[in-house]
């Protein structure tokens, strides 16, 4: 890259403005205000300025937040969304600034119009535009690839210059008959409405020169300085321009000959038969150079990131030249592409992909500062800031713009984009897709929407003055699980993810024993990185690391932690090895009655070596006495069948009692399926009688053998005794059971 800085703000004011006074203006205003009258003209220049000066603004702020490198908008979008998203929109760019270099060459040949007439009338030859188009593109190329940006800036100045005489000499012209007409009268309407986007479609491309002057960053002295001047004053300067222009169109010629003459100007200008021709040939041919100064810079910026799908040639691509620094073999290949299309003679299909493109790079700018408004970081101090409202009207009005203008190629478009960043996420597989710009984004909304569900939230007092955070017929779990046991097992870190999948809310920290210091500090960093690669893409818990010297003081501190997801934990998942329980059932048991103290439903997952059966199902064991247990059970069955693998798997619920209570216990079952209180049917209930020879664990057992998870529900007596475990025992020939304790009813609608 260069490095050499040798160009300050004119040269970003007038590369932006001789693209904006392009071949558009010359060609198509006249037939634009012909077509939709002055005020439908005025109305597309206003929304087209729509797109374009919060793009400007966009662009403004960006730039003088950091220092804009080399592949001006290509830098800003791939610094911002990422470097894949930034290459899949890059390439584009490059191909829209490419392409345009030989919209405007064949523009170019308008200018010779006369040339072509004369041929025709005096020698019955009907020459192809690119005796003209070929050769000037030819001549184009070769003063780039040898004299580069230096002498392009030069040439620049004296077109521009060229330019701006003929557009005074129109401004001085006079009417096409005469001044006996009343001509603004038949121009001054809205008519036409119906095509009102067709003639969009028509003059859009003179909208897309504003960030011209961004694509020399590399080669400014302070970016942050000429960018936001040299663009801001072009937008404003080529807005004031078009106004007139149409304007004098307006008082100058009859809407039928504003539709017939597309070199109509030269009708009205003073001296317009040499001097409009003569500017048109500057403008479009200035636009040209404009163009093809910036494309190469593009070109050289995504080969130095590496962005190019075609490693062997990134770093030739990138390579400048040694004498004045310019990117000579991008300059070459882009030049080698503008020649192709120029063969071609008209791109008139291909200028509506062009401003498709450069609507998505508009809008993209206008979105990253929008994003920026509320979800940059500290690092984020632009000296100039534009409004956020401007930004996301940018961003939306570009959308827009492109449907209004054709569906076809705004699909053909998008589909472009998509395609293009699938292949560049499978070449660049080890860059990351986006950028922080998405998580400071979410993380702001994130922390506001805590904040607002913090002081929106309903708080009901109950009898004995405690607090009731939710309505319980709202209630939904928000689940924390303190373990250990990571690296060993999974099944609580499986349980508490089919909880949060669809429903739900979980925290899984992983328990490492000993005092904070630097040196348990640096093993949490180490093993929660670990813990991190070996997730599943699927995984829905927020997982972290928790130093503590015990696993009181651990589950003591935990609790107390505020929920992710802006509501306070209200249930507490505990886990032990049935085969193995070692002291994680000793923890358990002495930490149950300070955890269900605390207001949470608590659930022990008694962990079996056998595999998880899911199509088998949930059996979820209850008794009639014990409602409290049994809806928190039945509603943990339906949050966990959400999760895809037991999608397939039905809940059955097994209720035992004595057979003077079967008929009792049938009603209260079928009251409730019919009330809709519990959503499963009759078939999938089962009252089994009570034979007093036979244990309920026994029951449990064979029924339940084969079953994907129990549930069984206890209450705090469980524990009365110091080191009873007989809760827990007696299992060991079913898979995975879930002891389930409520410390409230919960509603089931």
């Amino acid at each position: 890259m260069s490095n050499t800085k040798k160009f300050g703000t004119s040269a970003v004011y007038f590369t932006a403005l001789s693209t904006i006074v392009g071949a558009i203006v010359f060609l198509r205003f006249g037939y634009a205000v012909g077509s939709v009258g002055l005020w439908g003209t005025f109305l597309l220049i206003m929304i087209g300025h729509l797109v374009t000066i919060p793009t400007a603004l966009a662009i403004s702020e960006l730039a003088t937040n950091k220092r804009v490198e080399g592949g001006g908008e290509y830098f800003i979008i791939s610094r911002s969304f990422g470097l894949n998203i930034g290459a899949t929109l890059g390439i584009l760019l490059y191909l829209s600034q490419t392409i345009s270099v030989a919209f405007y060459i064949v523009a170019f040949t308008e200018a010779f119009d006369f040339l072509f007439n004369y041929i025709y009338a005096n020698f019955n030859i009907i020459l192809p535009k690119q005796v003209i188009s070929i050769p000037a593109m030819l001549l184009l190329s070769v003063l780039v690839l040898t004299k580069g940006a230096n002498v392009g800036l030069k040439v620049l100045y004296v077109a521009g210059t060229i330019v701006l005489i003929a557009i005074l000499a129109f401004f001085f012209g006079s009417p096409v008959g005469g001044t006996g007409i009343d001509y603004f009268s038949a121009n001054a309407t809205l008519k036409n409405t119906g095509n009102m986007f067709l003639v969009l479609a028509i003059i859009f491309p003179a909208f897309t020169g504003i960030t011209a002057g961004v694509g020399l960053s590399g080669d400014l002295k302070n970016p942050g300085k000429s960018i936001p001047l040299g663009t801001t004053a072009a937008t404003f300067t080529g807005l004031v321009l078009y106004l007139l222009i149409c304007l004098k169109f307006a008082n100058s010629a009859l809407p039928e000959d504003l539709l017939n003459n597309q070199l109509i100007m030269s009708d009205i200008a003073i001296g317009g038969k040499i001097l409009i021709p003569l500017g048109l040939a500057a403008c479009t041919f200035t636009s040209a150079l404009s163009s093809i100064m910036v494309g190469p810079r593009t070109l050289q910026a995504l080969a130095l990131d590496d962005s190019l799908p075609m490693r062997g040639n990134n770093r030739w691509l990138s390579q400048t030249r040694a004498k004045d620094n310019e990117p000579a073999n991008a300059s070459l290949i882009t030049c080698m592409i503008a020649i192709v299309f120029v063969a071609f003679g008209s791109v008139d299909s291909v200028a509506q992909i062009i401003s498709m493109f450069f609507l998505v790079t508009y809008g993209s700018l206008c979105l990253i500062s929008f994003l920026h408004h509320f979800g940059s970081s500290p690092a984020y101090r632009p000296t100039f800031k534009s409004k956020w409202y401007i930004s996301l009207a940018g961003f939306v009005i570009s959308v827009w713009a492109m449907f209004q203008i054709s569906v076809i190629y705004t699909l053909v478009a998008y589909i472009a984009i998509v395609v293009l960043y699938i292949y560049m996420e499978h070449y660049h597989s080890d860059r990351k897709g986006f950028s922080a710009i998405f998580a400071n984004t979410l993380f702001q909304m994130n922390r506001a929407l805590q904040i607002y569900l913090q002081n929106k939230r309903k708080r009901v007092s109950t009898d004995d003055d405690h607090e009731q955070t939710m309505p319980e017929e709202e209630w939904r779990p928000s689940a924390i699980c303190i373990s250990r046991n990571t690296f060993k097992r999974d099944s609580a870190l499986k349980l508490l993810n089919w909880i949060s999948y669809k429903y739900g809310f979980g925290t899984y920290l992983h328990l490492i024993d000993g005092y904070y210091s630097k040196k348990t500090n640096e093993q949490a960093k180490v093993e929660l990185e670990r813990l991190l690669n070996n997730l599943d893409t699927s995984n829905q818990v927020y997982i972290d690391t928790l130093i503590s010297p015990s696993t009181t003081s651990a589950i003591s501190q935990s609790v107390q932690t505020p929920g992710i997801a802006g509501m306070e934990n209200n249930m507490v998942i505990f886990e032990y090895m049935k085969s193995e329980p070692g002291n994680d059932l000793h923890d358990i048991t002495t930490n149950f009655r300070m955890v269900s103290a605390g207001g949470f439903d608590v659930c022990i997952l008694g962990t079996s070596r056998k595999p998880i059966l899911y199509k088998n199902g949930i059996h979820i064991w209850v008794r009639s006495f014990d409602t409290v247990n049994t809806n928190l059970m039945i509603l943990l069955g339906f949050i966990i069948m959400g999760y895809p693998t037991w999608r397939k798997a039905n809940i059955k619920i097994f209720n035992i009692c004595f057979a003077h209570e079967i008929a009792e216990v049938k009603q209260k079952m079928k009251q409730l399926i019919n009330s809709g209180r519990m959503p499963i049917t009759e078939a999938n209930i089962e009252i089994i009688e009570r034979d007093e020879h036979i244990s309920v664990k026994e029951i449990i057992n064979k029924r339940s053998l084969d079953a994907g998870l129990t549930m069984i529900g206890f209450n705090e007596n469980a524990f009365k005794r110091e080191g009873d475990l007989s809760l827990f025992e007696g299992y060991d020939d079913i898979g995975n059971v879930l002891f389930v304790h409520s410390n409230g009813k919960k509603i089931i609608n």
